[in-house]
């Protein structure tokens, strides 16, 4: 039996984010069976619009497309912008929802987590995106909801906090 393939939506395009190296730590720490993989090129993706979207796609759109298509789950680990899902990340959904009802989201297990230095953990963003994704057509985990405060230093010198980010993994390969 093959692994099970998760690919991982980074939010936050900084190479040192938080929420990069929590990505980057799942996919060293994948429980057996599971691999990770950290989709790139989110920054290279024009805004979405349906006239370049059309027979020939940009080739970002249309790698980023693949890559989901071919994964078995999607993660997004995402901090928080101004109350909300980063605009990369909201980006990258509206490209991966259409053609709409045939989406390379349709029916895909998803879940986000993520943190912020916040004492809400970018709660907001998460529910932001799993709405968007639904609407998309993923097939939304609920019941996923890692929100981790970043505000008292490093969380992932933290091994209780990365155990339940890893646990969360687990749980979206297990829906």
């Amino acid at each position: 039996m093959s692994d099970t393939r998760v690919l991982v939506l980074v939010g936050s395009l900084r190479a040192d984010s938080l929420n990069r190296r929590i990505a980057e730590t799942l996919r060293d720490r994948a429980p057996e069976g599971i691999d990770i993989e950290i989709a790139e090129g989110l920054g290279e993706l024009p805004f979405y619009n349906e006239d370049l979207d059309g027979d020939t796609v940009p080739e970002p759109a249309s790698l980023l497309r693949k890559t989901v298509a071919e994964a078995d789950r999607v993660l997004v680990v995402t901090p928080e912008y101004n109350g909300t899902m980063p605009a990369v990340l909201n980006n990258a959904i509206d490209w991966l929802s259409r053609p709409y009802g045939q989406g390379a989201l349709v029916g895909k297990p998803f879940a986000v987590i993520g943190a912020t230095p916040t004492p809400y953990g970018g709660q907001w963003a998460h529910e932001h995106t799993r709405k968007s994704a639904t609407i998309a057509g993923a097939r939304v985990v609920e019941d996923i909801v890692v929100s981790q405060s970043a505000m008292e230093g490093d969380i992932l010198a933290d091994e209780a906090i990365v155990a339940t980010l890893v646990d969360a993994v687990q749980a979206l390969v297990d829906a």
